[in-house]
């Protein structure tokens, strides 16, 4: 058994310990768990549960509710107290779903019904699992979120972490750089990164899209114009090129420059001039150039609609944005520093994310990336009624990719929900386990099929085509061989 204090060391070799008087019944659940590679401890009374978890640690507590010393109804009210990170499952018996309602409303994640069925105790257990390590890491990222992402950029996650360092490692250098990567993935941020760590931190950062304007505007705006050089040039005004100094111009979306542009574009970088237009006079820069783009400019060249000469001119250094959906572990952290960020703009005292709520996020591709992620954080904010994110102030394009997912525990009172749908509910996941055999789930629910087709012709069963997150194991559903068969309670 793992010590308290001691980290445990993943999912599949997590802590469990089962509190029931009937020692056959407790044997039984220990051997059927530790077949799925958990930890498993025995406790035969609430009071020696309370005891054995004050010396071992434990991530899940499976209680039977019917106990001599304390139900098991008051040790989830006490293990809720005592222990607020570790889960529970209440044992109760077939018809008492009044006594799951109050094992819930006691602080219990989850409950399963006698007689108690290995594949289902092993199904309720990996849920229950899942969802601590999402909710730990939930609270590893609100411990984390005081701390500035570097450069802007946030992220722990091997291809973001690839990204900084390329960025420390050209940051210092004049070579220019080709930021490549997705709309919305946060090229400007690392073009930023790169000025802000280079000796010219302390000169003008200027950035241009060049897809937001025809290639005689742009000329003007980033080379300057003379004064009389075309209708409404009252003045000379200086370019960005110039205005930059010894600083850094980025020019985004430069796979949209007009070919023409990109003829003088190419002079510039070559001889490090530029000739304001209606002028003679050429003017020396200094400025390092970075551009972005997000298409394949390679394949832009072999189309011929990028020069093959400029491509070779900007693409000294090359370095690439990982898509969101890559950064496997950063939405989370990318997620938290945006709420933070719109919490505090918009003065609402939202702290964080509730678990539910964070799953829908971590499970999500994001083909928008940060910009999505960005915006979907101030939405919620803007929607927030409590003190932390829920599903509710979610986009209804990520509450829809969840619909089957079911998650017994209440995260707060605006989750709160009836019996029929909690029965629903219960009845929805043990289908979908069981890849929608209605006989098998029927066996598994202690119905015969008649009464399973009711419920599910019901309001509250809802669609039940998509299979559980967690498949069960293969074989029939079975009773714990040799189980004494329990009374209700």
């Amino acid at each position: 058994m793992r010590p308290r204090g001691v980290p445990r060391r993943g999912p599949l070799n997590a802590t469990l310990h089962i509190v029931d008087d009937d020692v056959d019944t407790a044997e039984l659940m220990r051997a059927a768990l530790k077949k799925h590679g958990y930890d498993v401890e025995v406790s035969h009374s609430a009071k020696g549960c309370l005891d054995r978890l004050r010396s071992i640690a434990a991530d899940v507590v499976i209680t039977d509710v019917r106990m001599p010393d304390m139900t098991g109804i008051e040790l989830c009210q006490q293990l809720r107290d005592r222990f607020p990170d570790l889960l529970t499952i209440v044992i109760t018996g077939e018809s008492a779903l009044d006594s799951a309602v109050a094992a819930i409303r006691a602080g219990a994640y989850d409950f399963i019904t006698k007689p108690v069925k290995a594949d289902v105790l092993a199904i309720a257990v990996a849920r229950a699992v899942e969802h601590l390590s999402v909710k730990r890491e939930v609270t590893r990222l609100r411990d984390e979120r005081k701390r500035a992402p570097q450069g802007g950029i946030a992220g722990t996650s091997p291809a973001i972490r690839e990204t900084i360092e390329m960025i420390s490692r050209v940051a210092g250098s004049d070579a220019s750089v080709l930021i490549t990567g997705e709309s919305g993935t946060g090229k400007e941020l690392v073009a930023r990164a790169l000025h802000d760590q280079s000796p010219r931190a302390n000169e003008p950062f200027i950035a241009i899209n060049c897809a937001a304007m025809p290639a005689p505007l742009l000329e003007s705006e980033l080379f300057g114009h003379a004064r009389g050089a075309f209708t409404d040039a009252k003045f000379a005004r200086q370019g960005l090129f110039v205005q930059a100094g010894a600083g850094t111009i980025f020019l985004d979306e430069v796979g949209e420059m007009p070919i023409e542009m990109q003829v003088k574009l190419l002079r510039v970088l070559q001889e490090r001039k530029v000739r304001p237009v209606g002028d003679d006079v050429e003017i020396a820069v200094k400025a390092r150039v970075v551009t972005a783009t997000n298409r394949d400019l390679e394949a832009e060249v072999e189309a011929k609609r990028f020069r093959e000469d400029l491509f070779y001119r900007i693409n000294v250094v090359p370095i690439a944005v990982p898509p969101l959906r890559d950064r496997a572990g950063d939405v989370l952290l990318l997620a938290q520093f945006f709420l933070d960020r719109a919490a505090a703009r918009l003065g609402k005292p939202v702290r964080g994310i509730t678990v539910p709520a964070a799953r829908l996020l971590a499970d999500y591709d994001w083909p928008g990336n940060v910009r999505e992620l960005e915006n979907c954080m101030e939405r919620a904010i803007a929607l927030c009624r409590l003190d932390a994110i829920t599903i509710e102030d979610l986009p209804a394009k990520l509450r829809e990719q969840d619909a089957q997912h079911m998650v017994v525990a209440l995260e707060s009172p605006a989750e709160l929900i009836t019996l029929d749908e909690l029965g629903g509910r219960y009845v929805r996941r043990v289908l979908g386990a069981v890849s929608g055999n209605k006989t098998r789930a029927a066996k598994i629910l202690g119905i015969d099929r008649r009464s399973l087709y009711r419920r599910l012709e019901g309001p509250v069963a809802g669609d039940t085509s998509a299979a559980a997150d967690l498949e069960p194991e293969h074989g029939p559903a079975a009773p714990l061989a040799g189980a004494p068969e329990p009374s209700a309670g």
